[in-house]
């Protein structure tokens, strides 16, 4: 744009003075920056079973919320690491976000990542998952009493199913385990395997997701034991706190939540924030939780990342205790 001014006319030094600053105003503004958002949001999956479908739920609860579709896409591999380098390496503008849990720092202490959670952009908690204890129903064990007192009499290492060596569920179990003085092997098998391995008799008891097991407890073939965390929540099935049967102090959760890459501006997260808040609150969202077994739990980015912070120092010493933390000693 160009301004003319006609020579004849006189400026006085105030009207002069607001001209050029409208013509440099004008020169140096340039194109208006389109408001967030203005195009697909891509949500990040790094598992898949219930913590995929639970995302899928959440992007579409966010879409209605935020505007824009949030849309998931599988990034498996690497217990997350895949996912999170993906992020880490994404443009900092809020159009990549990853559904994200404790496996942050699971991979980054085994060291698989070179980078920690303090690396992403906590935009909030959505979520909580409590794993439980399941034995094949012909074992006997009615309670976790009865499975350490057959354990000790055995003389045997009680052979535990884990979903890998160094995954949450391992440092669960091993927490667990430690607290009843009962020696055992860890057994790593796939993902979803819980429910095939303790049926096919392979492994003796196995730490995982209470909606993996809720089918074979009503078919009366798996009995669940306990839960980790220290307060009795509701799950996909009915039991008891491993707090409150002897493994006294235990407390350990899966935390869900988004994260975006490191630098996201905060005007961004504060709407992506907004959207995960107003789809946590939603009664669509309680009702897939009562179907998938976890509680929805909503944090803001900054109490987000205080207890990420928290959790993080929590499940290295977990690691550096069973040996496996590649990190630092």
């Amino acid at each position: 744009m160009t301004y003319q001014i006609d020579p004849r006319t006189t400026l006085r030094p105030t009207t002069a003075a607001a001209v050029a600053a409208l013509v440099l105003a004008v020169a140096v503004s340039g194109p208006a920056r389109a408001e967030f958002p203005e195009k697909t949001i891509e949500m990040t999956t790094l598992f898949g079973g219930p913590a995929q479908t639970t995302s899928q739920v959440l992007a579409d609860l966010m879409s209605k919320a935020i505007g824009q579709p949030v849309i998931t896409v599988s990034r498996p591999g690497g217990g997350g690491a895949i996912g999170y380098t993906y992020i880490h390496s994404a443009a900092p503008d809020g159009y990549n976000i990853v559904f994200s849990s404790n496996s942050i720092s699971t991979v980054y202490w085994q060291g698989k990542l070179p980078f920690n959670y303090a690396e992403l952009a906590p935009i909030a908690q959505t979520g909580v998952e409590v794993p439980v204890l399941a034995v094949r129903a012909d074992a006997g064990w009615k309670t976790l009493k009865d499975l350490q007192k057959a354990a000790k009499e055995s003389g045997k290492k009680l052979r535990v199913g884990v979903s890998g060596l160094g995954s949450f569920t391992h440092l669960a179990s091993a927490a667990l385990f430690d607290r009843l003085d009962i020696p055992v092997v860890y057994i790593p098998y796939g993902e979803g395997r819980a429910p095939a391995e303790l049926l096919g008799g392979r492994i003796d008891a196995a730490l995982q997701w209470s909606s993996q097991f809720a089918p074979h407890v009503k078919a009366g073939t798996i009995d669940v034991l306990c839960m980790t965390s220290k307060e009795k929540v509701k799950l996909a099935v009915e039991t008891e706190t491993c707090d409150s049967q002897g493994a006294t102090g235990l407390d350990l959760t899966i935390w869900r939540g988004l994260h975006a890459p490191k630098g996201t501006p905060p005007e961004v997260i504060a709407k992506l924030q907004d959207a995960a808040k107003s789809a946590v609150a939603s009664p669509d969202y309680a009702k897939a939780a009562d179907n998938l077994g976890f509680t929805p739990l909503y944090k803001s980015a900054a109490d987000f990342g205080s207890m990420i912070a928290e959790s993080d120092k929590e499940i290295g010493q977990l690691m550096t205790k069973l040996g496996i933390n590649k990190v630092s000693k």
